[in-house]
């Protein structure tokens, strides 16, 4: 009895689906192709046409999937891509000149804060020392705080006095200069006649010199405030390293991947070592320039040699130029002993300035940091030459963390190679 409801006509059975194929051998058969088409299609992955428009399905079949012919973009779609190129391209160049302008704003700031960090870094040995012997950081801090003002302290007790007298006889002599100028049998009485000195002087302030000596003594003023302020961000900036330096040292560990971290670690703490080693050489090659400087004032009779002394190894720190400015300080003071006094000082500093620069640095940084002298000497050069006083002195220390650098990542693998 069939299961088909009254009314309903019999569905045919799946024989009766297929079609019957054609008795022309010529005449290809519908069910291949449905076939065909059927399995292209439900290979096809949504949004993509096993055949384009227009194409016929005889020839080779084309590869479905990803590899399948995509329809054309629409005219639009092209436009707004290119678009989207050049405004992210556009806006990149900004965001980058905005980047370098504020760098550029702030470069002053930033060196200040450079160096601040080089004299927390150089004394980190210090610190250690002091830490290891027992005490907190915080107050080996202090201590090396007070060290330092008592340095400071030494020093203007050696240099005001001198400055002191020599105001004093300044202010004492004009009134006598005064007097001469207007004594015709005096020398600068007889300078006056001929040049008419007084006049000129006068002319010159009445003429809108004036507000030119105020504008200079205005531009003083600012200097002095300048160098002032600068003085108090880089001591306070040092103060807040020296006493965060392993807080910082940590946090910037955690950047480095964990696998590599302590290896990292260890390149580091040789690289700050180093750094406070090469501060120890400086400070070996200063205190060589003032002693050096004291003992040729006490031999040549030049007045206040261990304020020149103490005053010279101070410029000894700065690299590059800080000797040249000792030299030239001391030459002037000599001179008021004697002119050949005077020209036998600048000789003195000109070979103790070839003997510093290439002797004794050279040998000190080798022993203090081994570094070759002559990639002390070309360190410094182009440290001075980019950052002027303050990139000569990170100029070692840069070069030492370089070449420490290349010995723990570079060379090895090249090495290896």
């Amino acid at each position: 009895m069939s299961d088909t409801p009254a009314g309903t006509a019999p569905r045919p059975s799946a024989a009766e689906d297929v079609p019957e194929p054609a008795t022309d051998p010529g005449r290809r058969t519908a069910a291949p192709a449905a076939t065909a088409a059927t399995v292209t299609a439900a290979t096809t992955h949504p949004g993509e046409s096993a055949q384009q428009p227009g194409e016929t399905g005889g020839g080779a079949a084309r590869p479905a999937g990803r590899w399948a012919r995509r329809p054309p973009a629409p005219p639009g779609g092209q436009r707004s891509s290119w678009f989207r190129v050049g405004f992210g391209i556009g806006l990149g160049a900004i965001l980058a000149w905005l980047v370098v302008h504020t760098v550029l704003q702030i470069s002053a700031l930033l060196t200040l804060l450079l160096l601040a960090f080089f004299i927390a870094v150089s004394l980190e040995p210090v610190v250690a020392l002091l830490c290891r012997l027992g005490l907190r950081r915080g107050l080996s801090v202090a201590a090396v705080l007070v060290a330092f003002a008592g340095l400071l302290a030494g020093f203007l007790a050696l240099v005001i006095p001198p400055v002191v007298a020599a105001v004093n006889a300044l202010t004492d002599a004009v009134p006598r200069w005064r007097d001469q100028l207007h004594d015709h049998r005096s020398t600068l009485g007889r300078l006056e006649d001929h040049y008419h000195l007084i006049e000129k002087v006068q002319a010159q302030l009445g003429s809108g010199g004036a507000s030119a000596v105020a504008g200079g003594v205005l531009g003083a003023g600012q200097v002095v405030i300048s160098a002032v302020t600068s003085t108090v961000i880089v001591i306070t900036v040092t103060l807040y390293v020296m006493a965060a330096l392993p807080a910082i040292k940590r946090f910037g560990y955690r950047f480095v991947p964990g696998t590599r971290r302590s290896r990292v670690e260890m390149v580091t703490e040789e690289i700050l070592s180093r750094v406070g080693r090469f501060m120890l050489g400086n400070l070996v090659t200063s205190a060589i320039a003032g002693a050096a400087t004291f003992v040729w004032c006490e031999v040549i009779g030049v007045p206040y040699p261990a304020a020149l002394g103490f005053f010279v190894a101070l410029m000894d720190m700065v690299p590059v130029i800080g000797s040249t400015i000792g030299g030239v300080v001391v030459s002037l003071v000599a001179l008021a002993v004697s002119l050949p006094v005077a020209v036998a000082t600048a000789g003195f500093y000109i070979g103790f300035r070839i003997a510093e620069d290439y002797l004794i640095m050279p040998r000190a940084m080798k022993f203090a940091v081994n570094v070759h002298p002559v990639v002390t000497v070309v360190a410094v050069l182009m440290g001075g030459s980019l950052l002027g006083i303050i990139g000569g002195l990170v100029a070692i220390p840069a070069a030492v963390a370089l070449g420490i650098v290349l010995d723990e990542y570079v060379f090895p693998r090249t090495d290896a190679s």
